[in-house]
């Protein structure tokens, strides 16, 4: 398994340095023979990452030519389109059966190429609009941490670029290798749930007295009560259909959907603070009952109240006292 990554000027070196890691790991264990990987440059030169480290040992394009994988780990963070040699040697490497990856914010290069349009694609949760810009007809999806087609793959951000990888020793040696060279790592072999759970969602900053804002802070505080469309119209003293017109101008979404955003997200902020038992969690944020709080959790998150408590809460960080 031959595996090239594109690298240049300013990269990250941790993107850089995912998949050399794991892949690295598996020859390092013995888990397969052949896996190596090798940095190249669109010029063949050295390059000086955005940690001021300089990697010396960097090819030139002919090092994808025989790659059974093409990585490109990263991407500047001003998402300049790629040039047509990176897309060449992509879309050449594509064409003869390579695997492509972009990694983080090398998802938008790799869109670039046209290779994932039509299909879904993940990259770090706070440039998904950029990428959904990018290409029109991708569909976007912040709710897992990558996504696999088969000859492309796109991961979310940072950390997740190590969990495509371990996907990818999965994928090809099997859960038994990627389990190993996931405890030599010291890493989570398959994390449960996806970036949606980091992604910070801050209510949308609107001038006081205007009425949305006011009856989003009112509803903020009463997150135990009745937030039905009726409620919150009759609250900004608007009809139900201007109301919500003007909610979806100023939030981007419908009353129904931030407010179950809103109880979500404190949700997660009970679990992670408090020893609450999980009837009064759901209490709290206005759900009917433990169960249809769990419902909604994991159809947001991919993961369970109880899963995110342990990951998060006070008893796995012991930073706060009980509660």
């Amino acid at each position: 398994m031959r595996t090239a990554i594109h690298v240049f000027d300013d990269a990250s070196l941790f993107h850089i340095a995912a998949p050399q890691m794991v892949f690295g790991e598996v020859a390092r264990l013995g888990l397969a023979e052949d896996w190596t990987t090798a940095l190249w440059s669109l010029d063949g030169a050295a390059v000086r990452t955005a940690e001021g480290n300089t990697l010396s040992d960097v090819g030139d394009p002919s090092v994808a030519d025989n790659a059974d994988i093409v990585v490109i780990p990263t991407w500047p963070a001003d998402l300049p389109q790629i040039g047509d040699g990176l897309r060449t040697v992509i879309g050449d490497a594509h064409a003869r059966g390579a695997v492509i990856v972009g990694l983080c914010l090398g998802a938008v290069a790799v869109a670039d190429t046209g290779l994932i349009a039509g299909r879904s694609a993940v990259t770090h949760w706070q440039w998904m609009s950029r990428l959904a810009q990018r290409d029109p007809t991708l569909r976007t999806d912040s709710s897992v941490l990558y996504i696999d087609h088969g000859d492309v793959i796109t991961s979310a951000g940072t950390a997740a670029s190590i969990d495509a990888c371990l996907h990818i020793v999965r994928r090809f040696l099997g859960a038994s290798a990627a389990n190993r060279v996931a405890r030599s790592l010291v890493v989570a072999p398959h994390r449960g749930g996806g970036q949606a759970q980091y992604i910070e969602r801050p209510v949308a900053d609107h001038p006081a007295g205007d009425p949305i804002s006011d009856v989003c802070v009112w509803a903020l505080a009463h997150l135990d009560h009745d937030l039905s469309v009726d409620e919150l119209a009759a609250r900004a003293r608007m009809s139900r259909r201007s109301l919500v017109r003007n909610f979806r101008g100023a939030t981007g979404m419908s009353p129904a959907r931030w407010v179950l955003e809103q109880r979500l997200d404190e949700a997660r902020v009970l679990l992670e603070r408090t020893h609450w038992g999980m009837d009064r969690i759901a209490h709290a944020c206005g759900f009917g009952s433990a169960v249809t709080m769990r419902q909604n959790f994991v159809k947001v998150y991919a993961t369970t109240p109880s899963a995110y408590r342990a990951t998060f809460g006070v008893a796995a960080t012991a930073t706060s006292p009980p509660q």
